[in-house]
């Protein structure tokens, strides 16, 4: 498991950060302190990394990067940790926009072509 606060290539990612799954890499996102946690089993995982390192629980979102796709079409906003009623999230797919364009920008800030 890896937290990414700096950037970093794709290509070292895949290399080095992509341990679990071929084409897919899950990930957790700190949408306050913009970092991400990544190379897990399960996004849970990762939630616990992140939460161990002073992240608060109502920021970090999961989600699953394909980074040998499209600039596009690399981020899958599901995971079982963002089933939260009380921020108004009922399903395992984030819901609110706002939410993923914060974490379309961090991920496209952190992770470099």
């Amino acid at each position: 498991m890896k937290i990414i606060s700096n950037p970093i290539s794709r290509n070292k990612i895949l290399e080095n950060y992509n341990s679990f799954f071929r084409k897919m890499i899950k990930a957790v996102v700190d949408i306050d302190k913009q970092i991400i946690a990544l190379d897990a089993e399960l996004h849970a995982d990762l939630e616990e990394l992140l939460l161990e390192n002073g992240s608060k629980q109502k920021n970090l979102w999961g989600i699953n990067l394909y980074l040998e796709k499209e600039k596009d079409k690399r981020i899958e906003y599901t995971a079982l940790i963002n089933i939260r009623p009380s921020l108004d999230n009922r399903s395992m797919e984030i819901e609110d926009l706002q939410i993923r364009n914060k974490i379309n920008k961090i991920v496209n800030r952190l992770i470099t072509i």
